[in-house]
């Protein structure tokens, strides 16, 4: 069902509207400290990342692979094709919390093991789901990150974007 684009929001000092991104997408190089934790254990933590920035969506980061705990992730069922960068791989991630139990979240994180040309930079990269059924945390810099709405697409929601980010009833034909 098309919906026809929403009204930006207004973009403060030291924020980015997503509706300044571009289609297709940009990959660009991201200094800032990018962590990931599951079950309150550090499961991938960089400054040596990037991201993807596509209008509507927040920003997808994505991991260097020696940046992320070995072991932690195992190959997962299904897949799926982005237009934009190629064939994505699936990673389930397991860990063992404070507790002593074993903490799964199924699904939890993709990359592309053959990027497209202009992706090429992110082969073997890993991008994190955040929060709902994965029960991961994301931080930017230190600052907690939100999932990107819907449950659907990666994008993680810092203080310093703004929307309406695709993701929300209604916001398939964006």
């Amino acid at each position: 069902m098309f919906s026809p684009r929403p009204t930006p929001d207004a973009a403060g000092p030291g924020q980015e509207s997503v509706w300044d991104y571009p289609r297709p997408p940009r990959l660009e190089r991201v200094e800032k400290r990018l962590e990931v934790r599951l079950a309150g254990v550090t499961i991938a933590d960089t400054t040596a990342g990037y991201r993807t920035l596509e209008t509507s969506h927040p920003p997808t980061y994505y991991f260097p692979p020696d940046d992320v705990t070995a072991g932690v992730l195992r190959p997962a069922g299904g897949g799926s094709v982005c237009e934009w960068k190629g064939v994505a791989a699936y990673f389930d991630a397991v860990v063992t919390a404070d507790d002593g139990s074993e903490v799964a979240a199924d699904g939890v994180a993709w990359g592309y093991p053959r990027p497209t040309g202009p992706f090429a930079a992110i082969a073997d990269f890993v991008a994190f789901y955040l929060g709902g059924r994965f029960g991961t945390e994301g931080f930017v810099d230190g600052v907690p990150a939100e999932p990107q709405p819907g449950g659907f697409y990666g994008g993680w929601v810092t203080p310093d974007v703004v929307g309406p980010f695709k993701g929300w009833p209604g916001s398939l034909g964006w």
